[in-house]
């Protein structure tokens, strides 16, 4: 994947149409401070379901096995409180409130192991929205983060069961159909962020299976046939156009990917429903390869290569069971060598050498986890270097 800086140049993330790329363009980023990047970008959050798990931070009682006794919980940065009660084993029992951004309730009432059991829901003007019975009843979530409506449907012992309504920031419909047991089951639909149809068809245990068809942006067939497991099984796929790109019987076939704008993604073998045992090429957008190699059992393995954006060299090397391992050579964005040495499992370990864009040596040594295990020679060199601004 390329790099931020690498990119920064020759992409304007605001002409991004697809969150599929601007995942892979933030995917070297760690989780912490991808979402705190997207927190603070409202373009970003239209592209993504921002986990509030990852902004909590927590006050109270842990014994071994998880949280017990009273909990606090707030989100990091503002410290607004988002709930209070008491938790067991790690999980929400008893008593507990949760709050908007406002400060007004969101749900009072009993938790039973994690699940809202007993209570009412109050919309962020502190009107009653739902009541809840034995875990049952019609229920409204909401996303404590952003106090945007996420869920709205039918709750059977503590969880979603029967039609239900999910919802992205926009307010505008991600999927309506039917669930058991917390999960995607029987007939549904699926929308793009503007209200678009996605996709139409059967669901089992959350993923899609049997049949059901998939659309581009525009509305034009982009897949039809059935699915197993959430993979596509037997069918045709389509060009915006309207002709026959592909056709998969039984989970293989030579297959084309694309997004919701036509951009191609990956072509190459497919196996058992997954990219398998033969050369494989991944695409940017706009045509641009990012990514060609072997796969085996839907995993990148043996040799490949990855390109920058510009179509220059970024990555050569070998792959085992989707991760870097053995010899390989990393570059720069304008083509000259940035490092050379071994990886295993992705990161980089054993003898290594790390160069400036000027071509001069940076390092030299060995590697663990990544990381060098000597300390770097004529370390103020490399900072006024640094202080120079020509990296």
């Amino acid at each position: 994947m390329a790099e931020f800086g690498d990119i920064k140049s020759s992409i304007n993330l605001n002409e991004i149409k697809s969150s599929y790329i601007v995942e892979r363009i933030f995917s070297f980023l760690f989780e912490k401070k991808k979402l705190n990047i997207i927190a603070h970008n409202n373009k970003l959050k239209k592209m993504f379901l921002v986990d509030i798990e990852n902004y909590k931070i927590n006050s109270g009682k842990y014994k071994r096995g998880g949280k017990n006794g009273k909990v606090r919980e707030y989100i990091i940065n503002t410290k607004r409180l988002i709930f209070e009660g008491r938790y067991l084993n790690g999980r929400k029992n008893g008593k507990g409130k949760e709050y908007y951004s406002n400060g007004k309730i969101s749900f009072e009432g009993e938790y039973l192991n994690g699940k809202k059991w007993n209570g009412k829901g109050y919309n962020s003007n502190g009107n009653i929205e739902f009541e809840i019975k034995d875990g049952n009843g019609i229920i409204k979530e909401y996303d404590l983060y952003s106090d945007k409506l996420k869920f709205e449907g039918e709750y059977l012992n503590g969880e979603r069961n029967g039609k239900g309504k999910k919802y992205y920031f926009n307010d505008k419909i991600k999927f309506e159909g039917e669930y058991l047991n917390g999960k995607k089951f029987g007939e549904g639909k699926e929308y793009y962020y503007d209200g678009n149809l996605k996709f139409e068809g059967e669901y089992l245990n959350g993923k899609r299976n049997r049949k059901g068809k998939e659309y581009y942006h525009d509305g034009n067939l982009k897949f039809e046939g059935e699915y197993l497991n959430g993979k596509r099984w037997n069918g045709k796929g389509y060009n915006i156009k309207g002709n026959i790109e592909f056709e998969i019987k039984d989970g293989s076939g030579n297959i084309k990917e694309y997004d919701e704008n036509n951009e191609l993604l990956f072509e190459g073998l497919y196996l058992d429903g997954e990219r398998w045992d033969g050369k494989g090429i991944e695409y940017y957008f706009n045509d641009k390869i990012f990514f060609e190699g072997k796969y085996i059992n839907g995993k990148r393995n043996g040799n490949f290569k990855e390109y920058h954006f510009n179509d220059n060299l970024k990555f050569e090397g070998e792959y085992l069971n989707g991760k870097k391992n053995g010899n390989g050579k990393k570059y720069y964005c304008d083509g000259k060598l940035k490092f050379e040495g071994e990886y295993l499992n992705g990161e980089r370990n054993g003898d290594g050498e790390e160069y400036f864009p000027n071509n001069n040596l940076m390092f030299e040594g060995e590697y663990s986890n990544g990381r060098n295990m000597e300390k770097r020679k004529n370390i103020i060199l490399m900072v006024q270097y640094y202080l120079k601004g020509n990296i």
